[in-house]
Parts: C-alpha cells; sequence; structure tokens
C-alpha cells in the first residue's frame, strides 16, 4: 500500500499575479448559523435575530450578520490562498453590495494582486488576493482585498500528524 500525500496548499512560489482561485465549497447559511453567530459576538441588532422585527424592515426578513458573511468568504479562501498562512496583515476595501439572507448559499473566488518577498523575514512571502463572495444567483455578497504573510516551500511547519502504529 502507498501512502498518498493530501493538498499541501499553496506556498509563496506558487503564486502567480493574475491567476484565479475559484473556491470548491459553497456553504447555505441557515438560520442557526445567522443567529448563533450574531449572538455569540454579542451583536444586538434585532434585525439578524429577530424576525418579527425584520418582518417589519424594507427586506420583511431577517439578514445575516455581515460579520458572518465576511468570515464565510473567507474561510472558503483557505484552502487556495492561506493553506500555509504564517499571518493574515489585513483585510482593505470591504464591501457588502448585496444582502445575504438565511437561505442563500455563498460562493467565492479570489485573484491574486500582487507579490512580493518578505524584506524582513526570508522564509515567507507576502501575497495580496482579491475575494469575492457570490450567491446562488451570481449577486457579489462580499468582496475585499487581503493580505497575508505566506510561508515559502520547504519553510513551513511539519504539518504531519501522528500516526498509530508507527514509531515516533
Amino acid at each position: 500500500m502507498a501512502v498518498k500525500a493530501g493538498w499541501q496548499g499553496r506556498f509563496f512560489e506558487d503564486f502567480e499575479v493574475g491567476d484565479e482561485y475559484r473556491h470548491p465549497l459553497g456553504r447555505t447559511v441557515t438560520q442557526q448559523d445567522n443567529i448563533w453567530f450574531t449572538l455569540l459576538t454579542q451583536n444586538a441588532a434585532a434585525v439578524h435575530f429577530d424576525a418579527h422585527y425584520a418582518g417589519k424592515t424594507e427586506f420583511a426578513r431577517p439578514l445575516v450578520n455581515s460579520c458572518l458573511t465576511l468570515a464565510l468568504v473567507t474561510g472558503q479562501s483557505v484552502m487556495d490562498v492561506s493553506y500555509n498562512v504564517f499571518a493574515n496583515l489585513g483585510w482593505d476595501e470591504v464591501r457588502l453590495p448585496h444582502p445575504v439572507f438565511e437561505g442563500d448559499t455563498v460562493y467565492s473566488r479570489s485573484t491574486v494582486l500582487e507579490t512580493r518577498e518578505s524584506k524582513s523575514r526570508p522564509n515567507l512571502g507576502v501575497v495580496t488576493v482579491a475575494t469575492e463572495g457570490f450567491n446562488q444567483d451570481a449577486v457579489v455578497v462580499c468582496c475585499f482585498r487581503r493580505t497575508l504573510l505566506v510561508y515559502r516551500r520547504g519553510m513551513a511547519p511539519d504539518r504531519e500528524p501522528p500516526v498509530p502504529g508507527t514509531a515516533a
């Protein structure tokens, strides 16, 4: 039996300006997701968790917490963009041009905008991407620029988990 390595993510050397990554996982946002995230983060805006109140707004139903939308779209990009991250440096130009509602499915994609070597850390590179999240109707619901420090190939910490029955 051969042991085959799984996806190791992109390292700094793998990013090329202009590349687009269509992140493979969509996620349908549920009422439970929205209420849990809103209350967990102590967001007191009733439009996120009080359906009776939200029904009286121009949306006529609860809005998904915008921070949940941002976190979801960022999370969807991790396998392609930041699996080998050392640190996020920032999110810029965050925009939420269309609301997300409970029951919407969110998808995302990222485009590499810039890469450069780190001036202070030779084991890392700086990558900037533009990421868009969009719903099942292909309407953009979230977009931002994210800059991160990514490990160079061969410089990341060892990810190998312990395997039962093998010597340590």
